[in-house]
């Protein structure tokens, strides 16, 4: 302390606290170390060759540079993102076969070599970064273009199928198979087959192009399946040879068909002098094994069959079906899907779902009562018959005769009934607005039921919620489908029972 009595400064400060290491020095001849102790100080060499610096050793604080927790959230909100984020050092989970090297290369060489890919290789001792999957396109096809390849999984997007512009052959005239549709198909069992039959001129092909892409508004030269135009009309010929191809996107296969029994074909045979085949003798005999021949096919590759007819009804368009019906070739179906309409469990075979389209229908017939009849009627014609011809399709379900209820036709058949295309109510509406025309001119006259593009909305979501039963024992993919239909085809064809039934007409 100093002669006042206050110590001084500096002395007995934070600096002076710190305890003298054995070995520190004072001023030059006073050795602090205690008199034990006295002797010259010699600095020690290190390990490296240098010397202990002369003075006491500070020992310095690290300091650590860090941003606060608040601010490295904002700079990693505030980060640029770009389209594909740019990734140092991935790691190869999976590599394609080609990629890899001789058998004496290492990984590294080999995965650097690999061409314009990410080349920086993990170091030993380097904290690894997140892993990247990259899923190698063994399945997809070669000729996929790199702009349809997505960067951060490294595979194809999925492209949606090809929609078709019209329909296409699958059988042709000459009643020989195509192998045309076998691009549209993908390997997806989840699909439904609609075919369709009828009489000459019954309107098969302008229902099923309503019913797969086209619209009542459209004109009807665009139709995915052609219509018959006028000319074809006035001489009364037909316009659809053989079985026409076309599939949605919703994976709905419609088969369009050429008219069974049908005079215009009858009539070409006979006038073209066309050589038969030889197992026929008669040209009507030919028309009608070519019309089963059609049928038996649909019945067996089908899941929804529609029989068209203009008018109520035709007894021999019956007797017709049940024909087919036993010229059908057998086919195990599945046991949860063998029960025929009358509600028994026949085990073998399979029969599809049949609905009896009524087209071009007149006011009179939309009568409950008249409807009640037809209903009758078809249940009495087809009761023997295996073919699911009802409890699938009702038209009380759709609201079109609100006042019904369902317990009004006790033997509903899958029945439906479509007015003729255009009506004279949405005539009136386009002539009113001149003021020669009375203000109830604006309203639609009374026609008895909906317009004709409402009726024909409800026949196609009716037709399209019917069950998709399983066709064969076996599930089936399109592309496995369409292998079925044509052996069930070449089987249609060299079938004995529809020989031995050509033997009995002639």
């Amino acid at each position: 302390m100093s002669e006042s009595g206050h110590s001084q400064p500096g002395m007995y400060g934070q600096g002076r606290r710190r305890r003298r290491r054995r070995g520190d020095v004072g001023p030059m001849g006073q050795n602090l170390s205690g008199p034990s102790r006295d002797r010259e100080y010699q600095p020690r060499e290190r390990r490296d060759g240098s010397e202990d610096p002369p003075g006491p050793l500070i020992q310095k604080t690290p300091i650590i540079l860090a941003k606060p927790p608040g601010e490295r959230a904002k700079t990693a909100q505030n980060a640029p993102v770009s389209g594909t984020p740019v990734i140092e050092k991935p790691i190869m989970l999976m590599k394609a076969r080609e990629d890899g090297g001789k058998p004496g290369t290492p990984p590294e060489a080999a995965s650097q070599s690999a061409g314009p890919g990410p080349s920086k290789v993990e170091r030993e001792g380097q904290r690894p970064t997140q892993p990247v999957y990259q899923i190698q396109n063994r399945g997809m096809n070669a000729s996929a273009s790199s702009g349809t390849v997505d960067p951060m999984v490294g595979q194809s997007k999925l492209l949606p199928p090809e929609k078709m512009k019209h329909s296409i052959k699958l059988v042709d005239d000459q009643m020989n198979w195509c192998d045309s549709a076998m691009e549209y198909l993908r390997d997806q069992t989840d699909m439904l087959v609609v075919g369709v039959i009828g009489l000459q001129g019954s309107g098969k092909s302008t229902i099923m192009s309503l019913l797969s892409a086209n619209t009542p508004e459209e004109d009807q030269r665009s139709y995915v399946f052609r219509a018959q135009p006028q000319e074809i009309k006035e001489r009364g010929g037909n316009q659809s040879t053989g079985i026409d191809f076309f599939i949605t996107q919703e994976r709905v296969i419609f088969l369009d068909t050429q008219p069974i029994l049908s005079p215009s074909i009858l009539d070409h045979l006979i006038n073209n002098d066309r050589k038969l085949p030889p197992e026929y003798n008669l040209p009507h005999t030919y028309v009608e094994m070519q019309s089963l021949q059609i049928a038996a096919f649909l019945f067996t590759v089908c899941h929804v069959v529609i029989v068209v007819q203009d008018w109520f009804t035709d007894l021999n368009l019956y007797r017709f079906l049940q024909t087919a019906e036993m010229l059908k070739p057998s086919t195990p179906s599945a046991s949860h899907d063998s029960t025929g309409s009358s509600g028994s469990d026949d085990g073998a075979e399979y029969y599809p779902h049949i609905v009896f389209l009524q087209n071009k229908a007149r006011r009179e017939e939309f009568c409950p009562r008249n409807l009640k009849n037809m209903n009758m009627v078809v249940d009495k014609l087809m009761a023997h018959s295996h073919l699911k011809y009802k409890g699938t399709l009702s038209m009380l379900d759709c609201s079109i005769f609100p006042g019904l209820g369902p317990d009004y036709l006790p033997t509903e058949v899958n029945m439906f009934l479509l007015p003729v295309q255009g009506s004279d109510g949405e005539d009136n509406l386009n002539k009113a607005g001149s003021g020669t025309y009375p203000l109830f001119s604006l309203l639609p006259g009374y026609r008895g039921h909906p317009s004709f593009s409402t009726m024909v909305s409800k026949l196609r979501s009716q037709v399209l919620a019917m069950p998709r039963c399983q066709l064969s024992h076996t599930i089936l993919t399109e592309k496995n489908w369409f292998h079925y239909a044509a052996r069930i085809w070449d089987s249609v064809k060299k079938s004995s029972a529809l020989s031995e039934y050509s033997r009995l007409l002639c």
